[in-house]
């Protein structure tokens, strides 16, 4: 498998590099990003791409791969609904028109986040934003479109956050992880385990296009059934 990785330089974009270069069916990674990540391996290349509402520049060297896992994100936290909508929405349909025109048998995965909207019409901001990222998604030619909406993550691995108050977040919150697993396990996941079920996903698909934190560990214990049907 030849994936394309944006976000690479985030939580869960760690995460997924990790095990998609210590994955012996991921032939080679291409990740996008505004900066280097300092990586080395002999399966990583890597675009540093300044402008992320435009890929037409570097549309040709995006063809040819398999799936996509899409990680990139920013808080809403302090942004208008137009702001967000920007940096969320637009960001993540510009990236994806290019990489559905070059690769129409690509399988793209979509890191959303739990309580997502998508009616598009609920009361809260960002979850009505991000269900019209995954609505607009599915829209597109792509092979198969996943959706995935993780609770709270836990880092594993040495990874950490590259922004600096949900590293003080995590190192607050962080030790309570068992505790956190034990009361609500049908919304905690980590890192690894979610890095995990995206690239089984690409490879394997899943039964339903939506996975929530409760369908992670079910996923790779029971095996995917199956792709779901694709689009005419």
């Amino acid at each position: 498998m030849k994936a394309v990785l944006f976000g690479v330089t985030g939580m869960i974009g760690q995460g997924v590099l990790r095990e998609c270069l210590l994955d012996p069916e991921v032939e080679s990674v291409l990740a996008i990003g505004r900066r280097e990540t300092g990586t080395r391996h002999e399966k990583l290349r890597e675009i540093v791409h300044r402008d992320f509402f435009d890929f037409s520049s570097i549309e040709g060297e995006v063809a040819g791969f398999d799936a996509c896992f899409f990680c990139l994100g920013v808080s809403s936290a302090g942004m208008s609904e137009a702001e967000y909508r920007r940096l969320t929405y637009d960001v993540t349909m510009a990236a994806a028109r290019v990489l559905a025109k070059r690769n129409p048998t690509m399988t793209f995965l979509y890191i959303s986040g739990a309580g997502t909207d998508s009616t598009e019409k609920g009361r809260v901001m960002w979850a009505r934003v991000k269900g019209a990222t995954e609505n607009a998604l599915q829209r597109l030619p792509f092979h198969a479109a996943y959706m995935f909406r993780p609770g709270y993550i836990q880092p594993q691995d040495g990874i950490v956050s590259s922004t600096k108050w949900t590293r003080i977040l995590y190192a607050v919150v962080g030790p309570l992880y068992p505790v956190w697993k034990a009361l609500f396990p049908r919304y905690v996941t980590t890192t690894r385990e979610l890095a995990r079920v995206m690239i089984f996903v690409a490879k394997h698909g899943a039964s339903k296009r939506v996975l929530e934190s409760a369908d992670f560990a079910q996923v790779l214990r029971a095996g995917a059934p199956g792709r779901p049907e694709t689009k005419a």
